[in-house]
């Protein structure tokens, strides 16, 4: 009689387990120090979850005839497009059983498939995305007023940015408010309350939104010829979000405009990156680290990323752009390994985006996404 062919599911409580480590991990903050070694090797535990609890991505790995006897690398764990999530549920365990899915914004015409992450657990997303948040938004540690063009969690419940808003709400000792709608944009007397309130507090305050809504914001301070001085040490945090929309402004143009009608100067202003598919985001350090950085991004310790060769995958050297590829502990739920249409360059000092890769889908990323379709398990 042949041996019994062991379960490769994971045992019941095992998902939440490592997720409390994680979150552990999480909370000792974006300075802790993690080793080439150890990350290594918590990423291969990762891994080996997934392939167990994700059938989905098990099948894809099988079909690359990678598995976790036979990856020792987090380098060689199989990549899964950003594409894909709009074609498949890539989640450990059931998507019906998720705490939260969030979508992709689409474009503006609305006929594209948006992307979906279900997310298994929420407290590992918010784990991971405040300490990071905090950071590099509000160094100094200093009570802030939130004023978010950002819709709220209540308004938006499928947007992972509102989500993140919303676990600001949860912890920060000042007041948040919410100046944002989803249909509506920005209410310019919702805004002109929330800066008099942070004024008479004598609290600085954290402007967030996408640019597409800053840029909504000042063509209504436009019309009506508004100009709203915000208190001094006041910082905004702009996530870009042009992607598919019809009219986009230059990053000089919008940041000179929100100096003029905010009153917050440029070396104020962090640029957020991040995407509904990695629960991890990047920053640039300017409030850490001085006006130089800008345009540098910097990622947490749990989030690694390479630039590819858009042709062959090939990691490229440091400061040579290509394609940008993502391993985020922070998507133990789902799939931790993500390749992007994104092009950057990667050196130790962190990442300098150069936009998106034009015309078709890159090769790679288009292979992958077939091969996932092809397996045919979560297909919508």
């Amino acid at each position: 009689m042949s041996a019994p062919v062991p379960s490769i599911v994971p045992p019941a409580g095992a998902f939440a387990e490592l997720s409390e480590e994680l979150e552990t991990l999480f909370g000792r903050g974006v300075d802790a120090v993690m080793d080439a070694e150890a990350f290594n090797d918590l990423a291969l535990r990762v891994f080996t979850f997934q392939f167990g609890a994700n059938p989905v991505y098990r099948g894809f790995c099988q079909g690359r005839g990678a598995a976790p006897d036979t990856v020792g690398r987090w380098e060689d764990v199989p990549m899964v497009p950003a594409t894909a999530f709009k074609y498949v549920d890539l989640v450990c365990g059931s998507p019906a059983e998720a705490e939260a899915t969030y979508f992709t914004s689409g474009t503006s015409s609305g006929g594209e498939r948006r992307g979906r992450h279900h997310v298994p657990r929420v407290a590992l997303y918010r784990a991971g995305a405040l300490p990071n948040l905090q950071a590099h938004l509000v160094p100094e540690d200093r009570p802030l007023a939130v004023l978010s063009l950002i819709p709220s969690p209540v308004e938006a419940p499928r947007s992972s940015l509102s989500a993140m808003m919303g676990f600001v709400a949860e912890v920060w000792g000042g007041p948040v408010r919410w100046v944002g709608h989803p249909e509506r944009g920005a209410d310019l007397g919702v805004l002109r309350r929330a800066v008099a309130e942070a004024r008479e507090l004598g609290r600085p305050a954290l402007v967030a939104g996408t640019a597409f809504a800053f840029v909504h914001l000042l063509d209504a301070m436009d019309r009506s010829g508004e100009v709203l001085a915000l208190p001094a040490g006041s910082r905004i945090m702009e996530t870009g979000g042009f992607k598919g929309r019809a009219r986009a402004v230059e990053r000089d143009e919008l940041y000179g405009a929100l100096e003029s009608r905010l009153g917050i100067p440029r070396n104020r202003i962090v640029n957020e990156y991040g995407m509904t598919e990695l629960l991890s985001q990047l920053y640039e350090p300017v409030l850490r680290e001085g006006a130089g950085a800008a345009g540098r991004h910097v990622a947490p310790p749990w989030l690694k990323v390479r630039a590819l060769d858009p042709r062959t995958l090939a990691p490229l050297p440091a400061g040579e752009a290509g394609l940008l590829a993502f391993f985020d502990l922070a998507n133990a739920g789902s799939v931790c390994h993500v390749l992007t249409q994104d092009i950057g360059a990667v050196s130790e000092d962190g990442v300098r985006l150069q936009g998106r890769a034009e015309g078709a889908e890159p090769r790679g990323c288009s292979l992958a996404v077939e091969d996932l379709l092809a397996g045919g398990g979560g297909r919508t």
